[in-house]
């Protein structure tokens, strides 16, 4: 038999309890008698301060339960859900409602008790219209509900006061209930009846719901009170009751035969069995009233199951949110008892949950009062899986709740790990690495080491053979097919010009013919008249019939066919023997497939000759009487041509392929060069014996603690391993570097493997780790040559608005080409996503072509792809026409047009299938990929790649490029220097630990002096002198200058005040005073400023004419002939984050004089004042620079540039032959990127 126990809290507590506290109850098994429930009933924060309003709950307890055996407390299964009953707290309704609806609830709801239940010792309480509360056995109670549910109980007569006792019990033992169930026996709160919880379902299980009364029983409106579902949730939940009910009947008529069930009684047969002769009327009624009477108790019955199902839907709800919270729950007290256990054992780290398995999270903690970084502010993890060989991290710990100074973090763990290995550290030197061990863990259920291995193996030989035999069957293909279409393109041209050429010869000699002759009357003739190619033949001239009448020689300058062959025919004439006259002659051999002769006569031989007969301006011409026929000739005249074009084609093909031979030659000169620079520039830091590292052999690598974080240790450590630290043979041991006799540095040599193509290293104060000297988290790379393995590509694709030269407005387009190609030839694959503009240079496109189309945004989205500059080009063509507008920028919607871009551009490589290493976007424009990428399409199939965020220019877009540095992996800017001065800018600022400057480079096949259209002479540093000789002279002859041996001052420059217009006004007045000359070319947006120099250049052109030509407009030829012709190129910028200008001009041999700032001062180093900060970086001195934004600092460097053409004019070649052999390419930019793209990858 069941008993309901009606438990009501009283008003206020603080009768009861003077002092404020709170109760708790914890966990204990069995019913709340005996102790022997599965799951412990806890009481938790039970405060004396309870509201003025009781809430009622419902318990029901069996009549069994004093006779049930104890059992002992065992602990639950984890994560078992545990069942058991949910009191519920107020649902939000006032004392005065409350006590309303439970009278109202009262009146219709109550439950009748029989009086045999009366007498039984286990008796049921009448209960006021209260929700049915489910006691499930392995269900813990949450704590805030306890608390009603125990007030309820302390309204039970002879239940308040032995509760109370209880409670005081309790409290006096700390709040908490004692493990022990003999403790609880002993109280007087000792239960009669096992608590047990009756479901709502079985509650009216086998019953004939006839009534409001039974109705109100399963489900009332004392539901809305429920502490797990809100007034809210509950009406919304009536109201799909009611209208589901309501869409039952609407419609539809119910006979009796539909719902029998309802009404086979006797009253309802009798009403059937009416005499027929009864009046239809009366029988429809009593019909009417039995439907409605189904009706109704359909409805009902309807009524009762929705609502049966809502309750079973909520309660399902409601255990599924109770489940997570007890795991919850259950979560922090297992991490809450491991604290405090590892806390006790000294243990300083663990990680939970204990067992890390593949492809799951984990939370990482350190005690960092047990660590070496106790007093450090920040801490932070560093690691990777596998031996440090998988997927590298690093992540800030968190100061946590937990007792004790805990800190942890959340890590993924890679599906492909079988371990996990990590150190501590401060995010600068100091580290906690185990006892130089590392903490390391083992990833259960994963990978062994050994498929590891070969994982990686696989994949590895898989994407090399499949990208080198796509390469190279795309190379071979497109060579041969290139090949034999210039071939055959040639030889038809050849064949068409030949028979032009053809053609046009012979008309112009069928004109000749037309006016020759076969003699002119006392002028000139021939004999014999009749004559034929090859006969010697003797030309009269009438000496005093033309201008040579005094001459004291005379001579025959003749060719023929319309002088076809030019001047072949020379001859000097002498007097005739004919007296009485002034005859002379020449003796001429006739060209054998002479048709005409041409000739003039003169009074010297060519080059001598000052007076000429040359007939009026028309030579002379004699027809040959005897020649071959003339379709002969032609046709002969034809071939000859075509094999001369041929040959002169050939040899103009092999100038060309040696030319370029010769530039790929220097190409890779200087590229070894600027590697072994690249080596070098840390040689006060480390380097290697040999240079060159190569696979097999051993290396020494020096090492210089004296410039470093280890500067002054007793001990340096080296740890060093090979392939990006993904060698199969992991990381070497740890050894300890030995000193250098009579030097600061230190040594140790290791063998290098066969299959090592890069060789990784950081070095340490000790042998365990301790401080770290890691080249700012970079690590020291050297790369190996002659290894069997290759490094496997990355695949790195630039996402931009600009690209030169077939959209260009900026140096962005520059960057974004040039730094391409460079990474491309490192053998890595490089594509661009450009918008397809209508305003592209489409003659640099090659093999343009539609590739296919998407939707996205709301609109079709068409793919073409071509070749630019040898780079793979994707166009990104949306049909909304946002790119329909004839420019680049300019438009008043950019923002909206470039972030469409940037968004349709992630799509594109997401509905592609591209899974690019790097994404490398640039300035506001594309900036909108960083946050876009993480926040849609990171975890879409992109999550290997990172991005890659470089600032051209901080004074537009700021706001964009802050939110980029915040999402990109990686940050870069176009100089060193200038990444320092933008270092406080507030969007740079917070992340200066990923920032970093590269200096730009020049495209070193578009600025070449030796391949250069646009200058006179071609030159290298071999002939520099003549080069740049040539175009001095022909840029004088340019401009109006005075050709003269003077020094020569060039400036290009944007007239803008960014670029120091002070300081060039100022040194083109100073280089006129130094008696040099002075070039400028550029132009200023600003009005005021333009006209400023438009009145400038009329005073100087008036004045100093033949010193001074100011050149205001853009004009790309003439700059070329600038960086050829002038001896300097000044660039006096009052701040410059690259510039490009001064990298050009030392190209061509100009030798620059610049402003320290920027990148000025990063690739101009003085020739007076900085040799030990060239020698750093592997070169010499190369030019002049200057302090200050005054005119005293140009003044200083100025001076010094002109006084040095003076007076030391071989020091000063030599200087230019210098700075033209140093390499400002992309080669050393695009190796300083690549390090960057890997560095990046690490996150």
């Amino acid at each position: 038999m069941e008993v309901g126990l009606q438990l009501r809290r009283p008003l206020g507590c603080r009768a009861v309890f003077h002092e404020r506290g709170f109760f708790k109850f914890k966990p204990v098994l069995g019913s709340l008698a005996f102790v022997n429930t599965v799951q412990s009933l806890q009481f938790l924060s039970w405060r004396t301060d309870c509201s003025a309003g009781g809430v009622s709950h419902k318990i029901f307890a069996s009549s069994g339960f004093s006779s049930k055996r104890r059992r002992r407390f065992s602990p639950r299964p984890k994560l078992s859900a545990p069942e058991g009953f949910m009191p519920k707290a107020p649902g939000g309704m006032s004392t005065q409602k409350r006590d309303q609806k439970n009278n109202d609830d009262k009146k219709g709801s109550s439950m009748p008790v029989s009086s045999s239940t009366k007498k039984t010792t286990e008796r049921k309480v009448a209960i006021e219209k209260e929700p049915v509360i489910d006691l499930p056995k392995n269900r813990q109670i949450e704590e805030g509900n306890v608390d009603g549910t125990v007030n309820k109980i302390k309204e039970i007569p002879g239940m308040s006061k032995n509760l109370r006792v209880s409670n005081n019990s309790q409290l006096a033992g700390n709040g908490s209930v004692g493990d022990d169930a003999t403790t609880l026996q002993k109280k007087e709160t000792t239960f009669e009846a096992d608590i047990e919880n009756v479901k709502v379902d079985s509650a009216i299980e086998g019953k004939h719901l006839n009534s409001d009364k039974s109705l109100a029983f399963v489900i009332d409106e004392s539901f809305d009170s429920d502490a797990k579902v809100s007034d809210d949730a509950s009406q919304k939940s009536k109201m799909e009751m009611q209208a589901k009910v309501e869409s039952v009947f609407k419609g539809k008529h119910l006979t009796p035969d539909k719902s029998s069930d309802f009404v086979k009684d006797a009253d309802i047969e009798s009403d059937m069995k009416v005499s027929d002769d009864a009046s239809l009327k009366s029988k429809m009624e009593r019909e009417a009233e039995l439907k409605m009477a189904m009706e109704a108790k359909l409805r009902m019955e309807m009524e009762t199951k929705l609502k049966m199902e809502m309750e079973a839907k909520l309660k399902k709800e409601m255990e599924a949110k109770l489940k997570l919270e007890m795991e919850a729950k259950l979560r922090k007290q297992e991490i809450e008892k491991l604290a405090q256990e590892n806390f006790l054992r000294g243990t300083k780290m663990f990680v939970y949950p204990q067992v890390v398995k593949p492809d799951e999270d984990i939370e990482v903690f350190l005690n960092r009062g047990l660590s070496t970084l106790n007093d450090e502010p920040d801490v932070l993890i560093m690691g990777a899986f596998n031996d440090w060989r998988w997927k590298s991290f690093t992540a800030r710990l968190n100061k946590t709740q937990l007792q004790g100074d805990w800190w942890s973090c959340q890590l993924h763990v890679p599906k492909e790990s079988y371990k996990m290995d990590f150190v501590f550290f401060n995010g600068q030197n100091k580290y906690d690495n185990n006892d130089q061990k590392d903490f390391c863990i083992t990833v259960e259920q994963g990978m062994d080491v050994f498929a590891f291995e070969d994982f990686l193996l696989e994949e590895k030989r898989r994407e090399q053979e499949k990208l080198a035999a796509e390469k190279a069957e795309r190379e071979r293909q497109e060579e041969e097919r290139r090949r034999i279409e210039a071939e055959k393109a040639a030889d038809e041209a050849d064949k068409e010009q030949a028979k032009k050429e053809t053609e046009r010869k012979r008309e112009m000699l069928h004109q000749f013919m037309k006016k020759a002759a076969r003699s002119v009357d006392n002028v000139w003739y021939i004999e014999p008249s009749e004559f034929k190619g090859g006969d010697l033949v003797r030309l009269y001239y009438h000496k005093s019939s033309g201008p040579l009448s005094h001459a004291e020689e005379l001579w025959l300058h003749g060719g023929y066919n319309n002088w076809k062959d030019g001047l072949s025919i020379v001859s000097r004439l002498v007097s005739s023997e004919k007296t009485g006259s002034d005859w002379w002659y020449a003796e001429v051999t006739v060209p054998g497939r002479a048709l005409v002769l041409d000739w003039v006569f003169a009074d010297g031989p060519p080059q001598n000759a000052n007076a000429y007969d040359n007939n009026g301006r028309l030579d002379f011409h004699a027809i040959v009487p005897k020649t071959v026929s003339e379709e002969l000739y032609w046709a002969e005249e034809e071939h000859q041509t075509y094999r001369k074009l041929q040959e002169e084609r050939r040899k103009r093909e092999e100038a060309i392929r040696a030319k370029a031979e010769k530039t790929a030659r220097m190409k890779a000169e200087t590229k070894e060069r600027t590697l072994k620079r690249f080596l070098l520039s840390q040689k006060h830091i480390v380097y290697t014996d040999p240079l060159d590292v190569k696979a097999g052999g051993m290396v020494t690598v020096f090492y210089n603690p004296a410039n470093t974080v280890l500067n002054g240790k007793s001990e340096v450590w080296f740890r060093c391993s090979f392939n990006r630290w993904t060698h199969r043979m992991g990381p070497l041991p740890p050894q300890q570097m030995l000193p250098v006799e009579n030097s600061s540095h230190v040594k140790t040599t290791v063998k290098v493997p066969l299959d090592a193509y890069m060789m990784d290293f950081v070095f340490s104060e000790r042998q365990e780790g301790g401080i770290f000297d890691n080249k700012n988290g970079m690590d020291y790379h050297i790369p190996v040559s002659g290894s069997v393995a290759k490094e496997p590509p990355m695949h790195i694709v630039h996402v931009a608005v600009e690209m030169a030269p077939i959209a260009k407005v900026g140096g962005l387009g520059d960057v974004v080409t040039s730094l391409s190609r460079a990474v491309q030839d490192l053998n890595h694959n490089v594509d661009i996503i450009l918008p397809k503009y209508n305003c592209l240079k489409y003659d640099n496109v090659k093999d343009l072509e539609s590739q296919r189309s998407y939707h996205w945004g709301g609109t079709e989205i068409k793919v073409w792809a071509g070749k630019v500059e040898g780079l793979s080009v994707y166009f990104l063509e949306p049909q909304n026409g946002l790119f329909w507008k004839g420019c680049i920028y300019g438009c008043n919607n950019d923002g909206e047009r470039f972030g469409f871009f940037c968004h349709a551009a992630l799509e594109f490589l997401l509905q592609s299938g591209f899974h690019p290493d790097i994404l490398h976007c640039h300035d506001w424009s594309s900036a909108p990929v960083s946050w876009l990428f993480k926040d849609y399409y990171m975890q879409y199939g992109l999550s290997k790649t990172r991005v890659v965020f470089t600032i051209h220019n901080l004074e537009f877009g700021a706001q964009l490029i802050g939110k980029a540095m915040a999402y990109s992996h990686k940050a870069t800017t176009v100089s060193p220097t200038y990444s320092k001065e933008v270092a406080g800018h507030p969007a740079i600022a917070p992340h200066l630990y990923k920032f970093h400057g590269i200096i730009n480079g020049i495209d070193q096949d578009i600025w070449d002096p030796f391949n250069d259209k646009l200058i006179p002479v071609s030159y290298t540093s071999e002939n520099v002198d003549e080069g740049k000789r040539a175009a001095k002279e022909a840029l004088q002859q340019r401009v109006g200058l005075k050709k003269a041996e003077l020094p020569l001052v060039g400036i290009i420059s944007r007239l803008t005040r960014q670029k120091g217009i002070h300081l060039i006004k100022h040194a083109i007045w100073r280089t006129i005073e130094r008696n040099g000359q002075v070039v400028l070319l550029g132009s200023a947006p600003d009005p005021d400023i333009q006209n400023d120099f438009v009145n400038l250049a009329n005073q100087l052109h008036s004045g100093h004419g033949d010193r001074a030509r100011l050149c205001l407009t853009y004009d790309e030829p003439l700059s070329h002939l600038i960086y050829a012709g002038a001896d300097f190129m000044l660039v006096p910028s009052i701040f410059e984050p690259c510039g490009l200008t001064q990298l050009t001009a030392m190209r061509y041999g100009s030798i620059p004089v610049v402003r320290k700032t920027g990148g000025l001062y990063d690739s101009v180093f003085d020739v007076d004042h900085d040799k030990e900060r060239a020698a750093a970086q592997g070169l010499e001195p190369n030019g002049f620079n200057f302090d200050g934004a005054d005119t005293a600092g140009v003044d200083y460097a100025l001076n010094r540039a002109i006084s040095a053409w003076y007076d030391g004019r071989d020091w000063f070649n030599s200087l230019r032959k210098k700075v033209m052999e140093q390499d400002w390419s992309w080669n050393r930019p695009a190796l300083d990127y690549v390090e960057l793209y890997h560095a990046a990858r690490k996150y």
